[in-house]
């Protein structure tokens, strides 16, 4: 294990965009998860990476290459002066939102540069809002901007990567990435999730490059690594994705407050493991892990430790 294999990013603007009081979106995700990677000594085995800029022009197009105009300049009026703007009943911004998204984005970008200019192997980013949920023309379930795609797009213009798989492991459904690449069979998208959820377009997006993974109330981990061996590994072998991305969502946690999945810590560094193992062969290890759910401030700490261990772990 050497301190360079693994990157771990943020950037103190995301910290900045918050919900309104109790909403378990919040900036406290990322301080337990700091706290916690400190606390354990993990902290010390990453390649701790600044966040540089982007340009507004360098952003603005690749916003514009994964979601709609109409979305983008919707966000752009609802941004509020002060105090907070709806976009859902579960989705508020406040005056920094957007700025917290711009920052995401840079996140994730500096990511993909350090692995490619050999800085680290992998990288997690633990940025929010997350945006698993962020469909081309809509933002909904606490998701403004859809990172992991806004990273797909990144990859294939900046480094001409022709084949990517989005590896979506959270208790919901990764309904917005599913819905940008629908159509796109560069890009292969795996999601498991508990059915049914929310957000009740499970059965709705189909397509060869699409994988559903549905788990019943109640299930442990064991049941989603049976279908990753099922139904993920034969598509990732076909697939042979160059990059992986990890929409990484901890709220399978039993201990979850908006989940009904019976996870443990210790079991997302099964999962990891395995995908890892499964997708090396093709991507030699160069991962991008996106922090989506998880809610429960001890569970989603202890799980991220575990999800960055398999990482350090398996990397070639």
């Amino acid at each position: 294990m050497v301190a360079t294999t693994l990157g771990f990013l943020t950037h103190e603007a995301c910290f900045a965009h918050e919900m309104g009081e109790g909403h378990p979106e919040s900036p406290e995700r990322l301080r337990a998860i700091s706290r916690y990677l400190d606390d354990c000594g993990l902290l010390a085995d990453l390649c701790v990476a600044p966040v540089e800029a982007l340009s507004g022009e360098k952003l603005a197009r690749l916003w514009q290459q994964t979601h709609s105009p109409q979305l983008l300049a919707r966000l752009d009026k609802l941004s509020p002066q002060a105090a907070y703007a709806d976009i859902d009943p579960d989705t508020r911004m406040n005056p920094y939102s957007l700025s917290a998204a711009r920052h995401a984005t840079a996140t994730v970008l500096n990511a993909v540069e350090g692995i490619a200019g050999g800085q680290f192997q992998a990288a997690f980013c633990a940025t929010r809002p997350p945006g698993h949920h962020a469909e081309y023309d809509a933002a909904m379930g606490f998701c403004l901007i859809n990172q992991a795609a806004v990273a797909v797009n990144y990859l294939r213009e900046a480094h001409g990567v022709e084949a990517v798989a989005v590896l979506d492991f959270d208790v919901h459904h990764g309904n917005g990435t599913f819905d940008i690449f629908r159509h796109d069979e560069s890009v292969l998208v795996c999601s498991s999730y508990q059915h049914p959820y929310y957000p009740g377009r499970q059965t709705m997006t189909r397509g060869p490059n699409l994988v559903h993974s549905p788990l019943e109330a109640g299930s442990n981990c064991d049941v989603l690594l049976r279908l990753i061996e099922r139904d993920w590994l034969p598509a990732l072998q076909k697939h042979r994705p160059e990059w992986i991305i990890f929409s990484a969502g901890f709220d399978a946690h039993r201990d979850d407050p908006l989940g009904g999945l019976n996870w443990s810590s210790t079991d997302y560094y099964h999962l990891t493991r395995l995908l890892l193992e499964i997708t090396c062969p093709f991507s030699q290890g160069r991962v991008i892990s996106i922090l989506e759910g998880g809610y429960n401030l001890n569970a989603l700490a202890e799980s991220v430790a575990a999800h960055l261990c398999a990482i350090l772990d398996v990397s070639p």
